[in-house]
């Protein structure tokens, strides 16, 4: 079972990856265009400003499971490095259990009233004639958070090292 769990996560992370770069690429490519439209030929389209902030955002979100996923998270301590891996490796875990569990599972469910309003109202731009699909976007937020929480209970699950756990 647990084996299984690992490996979805691990497909899931490979999705995830793949939304980050998809949301990279375009991300980038709008920025060029309007930077191009608007320098080189005094125009712009505010579908294209809003195409680039919603690229932003889901890029933003969609990288935190990824990085948690490749242990690439920061560890802000100042004794990590004194007292050794089975430190680190313990510390991990119960701040992964303790407050990275917590902290996203109450950014989905204080969240989730806000995108039930807004996938009821089909939620759009609020500029004229800008991009309409916003509540697609707003998912991104819940999503994001479940598949960080995912990788924190993979983490934990995650065989480590011996000389980690054993000093």
């Amino acid at each position: 079972m647990r084996q299984r769990f690992l490996a979805l996560c691990s497909i899931l992370d490979t999705v995830a990856s793949v939304v980050c770069g998809l949301a990279a690429i375009v991300l980038v490519s709008a920025v060029l265009a309007i930077v191009v439209l608007r320098y080189g030929f005094g125009t712009g389209f505010i579908e294209l400003q809003e195409l680039a902030g919603y690229a932003f955002a889901v890029l933003l979100v969609f990288s935190v499971p990824v990085c948690l996923a490749r242990d690439g998270h920061v560890r802000v301590e100042i004794v990590s490095e004194a007292l050794g891996d089975r430190y680190v490796a313990w510390a991990d875990r119960v701040a992964l259990v303790l407050f990275l569990i917590p902290a996203f599972g109450l950014i989905v469910w204080a969240y989730w009233p806000e995108l039930a309003y807004s996938w009821q109202i089909r939620e759009g731009s609020i500029e004229t004639g800008g991009l309409g699909g916003l509540f697609l976007v707003k998912t991104a937020l819940p999503v994001a958070a479940t598949l960080t929480i995912l990788q924190g209970i993979a983490a934990v699950l995650r065989p480590r090292p011996a000389r980690e756990l054993l000093g």
